[in-house]
C-alpha cells in the first residue's frame, strides 16, 4: 500500500518517473544513464578475453563479453546480469561561472536559514576542513546524531554520498583540494544534491505518511477498484515504455492527474461543508461564554482576597517586628552611654588616687566603692549583651518574615508573569500595573490594590468566557474523535485484508525466491568450475614461463662463448695480414728501380683496401 500511494505521490509530482537526467542520443556512444543487464543466464561455453579498454572509456566489459546498451536499445530485465552499473555523466553545467555563483548563492542561504554563519567569500573556494563542516552540518539535518570521523574524512564523506545513493562519483582525491578550480564545481555540486534531500525530507510529515487518510490536508486516496485499475493500467504501460527506452510519459500521467483532479473538488466540497459546520457550532457555543467567565472571575477575586489579607498581615507584622527593633535598639545606646559616662568617671577616680594621699579608711572606702562599680559594669555588660542577643534573635525573626513574604510576592510575580499580566507592556495587562511592589505603605498604596483587584475581576471574567467556549470546542472535538476513531476501525478492517493479500503475494515471492536461489547455486557452481579451469591454465603457463626462462639463459650462455671465439679467431687473423703485409713491403722496397715495382704497389693498394674493408665489416658485426 505504501509502494503504491508513494507511486501516486511521485507520478503527480514529476512527468518522469526516472530522477535520473535525461539520456544523450549519440549513435557512437553507449548510454550511461541506464546500464543494460547481460543475458538472461550466463553462458558456460569457451571463455572470452578481450583486450582491455582506456580509462576514459565510457564502454563496460563484463567477465563473459561486452554489450552495448544505446539510447534507442530497448532495456533487458534480469537478475541474472552481471557487471557492475556504469558511471553516470554528470549533466549539469558544473563548469559554467553563471551556474556555480548561482549555487553558492543558494548554499549561502540555505546555511543562513538555518542558523550556520558562514562568509559567501569562503565558499569561492573552501578549504578541505572547511568543506568538511559544511557537509557535517548538512548531513546532520538527515541525521542529527551523525558524527563525523576525526581521520580518513576523505574517504568517509565519498562513501556517506555513496550511501545516499548519490548518482555521481565523487574521487577521494579530489577531497584533499577540494577549494582548487577542477574540484570545488564537483564537490558544490554534491553539498546542492544533498541540500535537495534535506528539502524534501524537511517537506515531509510523519504523520501525514502514517495517517495520511485522517490527517488535515491529505489527499484521501480512494482506494476503489475502478482507482485500482487506472493505477495497474498506468503501471504496465509505463513500465512498458521504460523498457522500450522512453523517459516520458505525459499522456499517461494526465489520465493519473485528470482522477486526482476530480478527487480535488469532491474534497473542496466536503471542506465547505465542514466549515460551515465549524461557523454553525461556534455560534452556538458562544452562549455559555459569559457564564464561564464569571465563575472565573469569581474564583480570582477570592484568590485576590486571600492575598491582600495575607499581606496586611505581614506587614502588620513587620511594622511590630520593627517597633520592637527600634526600643532595643534605643536601649542599646542608652546602655553604652552610661558606659561611656561610667569610664570617665573611673578615669578621672584614677586620676584622683594617683594626685593624692589616701588614709586607710579612704583606700578601703576606695576598695569597696570600687568592687561596687565593678558589680555595677558587669551587671549592665551582662545586661549589654542580653539586650544584643534579643536584637540579634528579632533580626533573624525579621528577615525569616520578610523571606516569607518576598517569597510569596514572587510566587504571585511569577503567576501574574505566567498568566502575561506584568509588566504593562504584557499582552494580557491591557496598559495596566498588576505589580505588586514589597513593603509600601500608605493611602497610595490601598488605592493602587483596589484598582489592582477590579482590574484582576475583569480579567477573571474574560478568562471564564473563554475557558467555557474553549470547554465547548473540546466536547466537539471529543466527538470528532470518536468518529475518527470509528474510521480508524473501518480502515483496520480494510488493512487486515491487505495484510492477508500481501502475505499471499509474500509466499509466491518466496516461492520465485527459492527458485531464483536455485539457479544461482547453479550459475555459482559453473563459475567455480571455470575459476579452477583459469587457475590450471594459468599454473601451466607459469610452468611454460619458468622452462623457457632457462632455456633462454642456456642459449645466451652459448652464444657469449660463441661470441669470444669469434674475436679471439679475427685478431689472430688481424696479425697474420699485418705481418704479411709489412714483409711485402720490405720486398718491394728493393725492387723500387724495377718496373715490376708499379704493378706491385698497386696490388699492396688493393690489399690495403681490402683489409680496411674486411675491418670495417669485423667492427660492424661487433657493433651488431
Amino acid at each position: 500500500v505504501a509502494r503504491r500511494r508513494m507511486g501516486r505521490a511521485s507520478s503527480r509530482a514529476a512527468s518522469r518517473l526516472s530522477e535520473l537526467p535525461m539520456r544523450v542520443h549519440d549513435s557512437n556512444r553507449m548510454s550511461t544513464a541506464y546500464t543494460t543487464p547481460r543475458s538472461d543466464k550466463p553462458s558456460m561455453g569457451k571463455l572470452s578475453i578481450s583486450k582491455p579498454l582506456s580509462q576514459t572509456s565510457d564502454r563496460q566489459k563484463s567477465f563473459f563479453g561486452q554489450r552495448a546498451s544505446g539510447a534507442s536499445m530497448p532495456r533487458s530485465s534480469s537478475i541474472y546480469g552481471f557487471g557492475g552499473p556504469e558511471k553516470l555523466k554528470d549533466t549539469r553545467p558544473l563548469h559554467d561561472k553563471a551556474f556555480v555563483q548561482q549555487c553558492i548563492r543558494q548554499l549561502h542561504e540555505f546555511l543562513t536559514e538555518l542558523g550556520y554563519n558562514v562568509a559567501p567569500k569562503t565558499l569561492q573556494s573552501p578549504s578541505t576542513k572547511e568543506f568538511v563542516k559544511l557537509f557535517e552540518f548538512i548531513y546532520r539535518q538527515l541525521d542529527p546524531t551523525f558524527e563525523m570521523p576525526s581521520s580518513k574524512v576523505e574517504e568517509e564523506v565519498p562513501a556517506l554520498l555513496k550511501s545516499l545513493r548519490y548518482p555521481y562519483v565523487l574521487s577521494k582525491s579530489s577531497m584533499y583540494s577540494v577549494g582548487a578550480p577542477h574540484t570545488w564545481p564537483q564537490a558544490l555540486g554534491a553539498l546542492m544534491w544533498l541540500i535537495d534531500n534535506v528539502k524534501i525530507c524537511t517537506s515531509l510529515n510523519q504523520q501525514d505518511l502514517l495517517f495520511s487518510d485522517f490527517c488535515e490536508g491529505s489527499d484521501n486516496i480512494d482506494d476503489s477498484a475502478d482507482y485500482n485499475r487506472l493505477f495497474l493500467d498506468y503501471t504496465g504501460t509505463t513500465y512498458t515504455k521504460f523498457m522500450q527506452g522512453e523517459d516520458t510519459y505525459e499522456e499517461d500521467d494526465e489520465k493519473m492527474w485528470r482522477y486526482d483532479e476530480e478527487l480535488l473538488v469532491a474534497m473542496e466540497q466536503k471542506h465547505k461543508m465542514m466549515m460551515e459546520e465549524v461557523e454553525r457550532l461556534e455560534k452556538e457555543n458562544q452562549k455559555d461564554r459569559l457564564q464561564v467567565k464569571r465563575t472565573e472571575q469569581m474564583r480570582l477575586q477570592s484568590d485576590l482576597h486571600k492575598l491582600r489579607d495575607y499581606s496586611a498581615q505581614v506587614e502588620a507584622f513587620q511594622a511590630n517586628q520593627e517597633k520592637k527593633y527600634s526600643e532595643l535598639d534605643d536601649e542599646l545606646n542608652r546602655a553604652a552611654g552610661n558606659l561611656e559616662s561610667l569610664k570617665l568617671e573611673q578615669g578621672e577616680l584614677q586620676k584622683v588616687l594617683r594626685n593624692q594621699k589616701y588614709k586607710p579608711e579612704d583606700v578601703q572606702r576606695i576598695n569597696r566603692e570600687k568592687r561596687e562599680l565593678q558589680q555595677a559594669i558587669a551587671s549592665q555588660s551582662q545586661s549589654l549583651e542580653h539586650a544584643q542577643q534579643s536584637k540579634w534573635s528579632e533580626e533573624i525573626a525579621l528577615a525569616k518574615v520578610k523571606e516569607k513574604a518576598e517569597l510569596k510576592l514572587s510566587e504571585y510575580h511569577k503567576l501574574a508573569r505566567k498568566l502575561k499580566l506584568i509588566p504593562i507592556s504584557a499582552e494580557n495587562a491591557c496598559g495596566h500595573d498588576f505589580e505588586l511592589r514589597p513593603f509600601e505603605y500608605g493611602p497610595a498604596n490601598v488605592h493602587l490594590n483596589s484598582q489592582t483587584q477590579m482590574l484582576l475581576k475583569k480579567l477573571t471574567n474574560d478568562v471564564e468566557e473563554d475557558r467555557s467556549r474553549l470547554s465547548n470546542s473540546k466536547f466537539s472535538l471529543e466527538q470528532s474523535c470518536e468518529q475518527a476513531m470509528s474510521n480508524i476501525f473501518d480502515k483496520e478492517n480494510d488493512l487486515k485484508q491487505l495484510r492477508e493479500q500481501i502475505r499471499k503475494v509474500d509466499d509466491r515471492w518466496d516461492a520465485k525466491d527459492k527458485q531464483w536461489a536455485k539457479e544461482v547455486e547453479m550459475v555459482e557452481s559453473n563459475r567455480n568450475l571455470l575459476e579452477e579451469k583459469i587457475n590450471w591454465g594459468y599454473e601451466e603457463a607459469m610452468q611454460e614461463n619458468k622452462a623457457l626462462k632457462q632455456q633462454y639463459h642456456l642459449v645466451l650462455l652459448e652464444t657469449n662463448e660463441q661470441r669470444r671465439t669469434v674475436c679471439n679467431n679475427l685478431t689472430s687473423m688481424f696479425t697474420t695480414a699485418a705481418d704479411h703485409l709489412s714483409a711485402t713491403e720490405v720486398a718491394l722496397s728493393q725492387h723500387c728501380y724495377s718496373k715490376a715495382l708499379e704493378d706491385d704497389e698497386k696490388a699492396v693498394q688493393g690489399l690495403k683496401k681490402m683489409v680496411e674493408d674486411f675491418k670495417l665489416k669485423v667492427q660492424k658485426s661487433f657493433e651488431d
